[in-house]
């Protein structure tokens, strides 16, 4: 085919030469979505933040640790096995990120605020991370938090009225370095998925 050939094939097709050239340039721009191993909950209309007071006695809220991923978790120190294996394996977390460990802040909020005094629940996030916040809401404030976050909990009597245990929701709520809330994540995922949904934020 010479030149001129070459034009007037070119001449008799013009639109389809541009609707290809703008699919070419959409493919380039379009963004990859990232994958994680949590549930994508990002835009949710809950679970938006919390004023609490930590261990310290300082007013703590979401705002705190903006430039941070934040993972957050209701608990109660008295727990046998949910909690202190999710702090495990936090802390475990925390460490397999290396340097950007430093990116990561962890947020338990107790359900027993009875029991959880601020001395018992500083003992308690030292017992695996000092980095780690304890917040300590009100009898009122937790059920407002419930509510806010769609967790349940509930007392179980025990044989006397201070051995009672606590049912509780299990999952984590993750929220990226703007404070926006992302995902859902359920108990017993364990530390490899964690480490690399929080990587994948960190990369967003």
């Amino acid at each position: 085919m010479n030149k001129r050939q070459a034009l007037s094939v070119i001449g008799r097709f013009p639109f389809a030469l541009a609707a290809i050239g703008a699919g070419v340039s959409m493919v380039g721009c379009t963004e990859e979505k990232a994958s994680f191993n949590s549930i994508d909950i990002t835009g949710a209309d809950y679970a938006k933040g919390f004023q609490l007071t930590d261990a310290d006695g300082k007013q703590r809220t979401l705002a705190d640790f903006k430039g941070k991923l934040v993972v957050l978790f209701f608990g109660y120190a008295q727990c046998p096995d949910v909690c202190p294996t999710t702090m495990t394996e936090m802390a475990q977390v925390k460490q397999q990120l290396g340097a950007d460990g430093n990116k990561l802040q962890v947020v338990f909020i107790t359900v027993d605020p009875a029991r959880d005094t601020p001395a018992v629940m500083k003992a308690y996030m030292e017992a695996f991370d000092a980095s780690f916040v304890a917040l300590i809401p009100t009898q009122e404030q937790l059920a407002a938090l419930a509510k806010e976050y769609k967790v349940y909990y509930k007392k179980v009597e025990g044989k006397t009225p201070t051995s009672y245990s606590m049912d509780h929701s299990a999952a984590s709520f993750v929220y990226d370095q703007t404070g926006r809330l992302r995902l859902y994540t359920r108990y017993g995922a364990g530390v490899p998925a964690m480490v690399s949904d929080l990587r994948a934020l960190l990369k967003a």
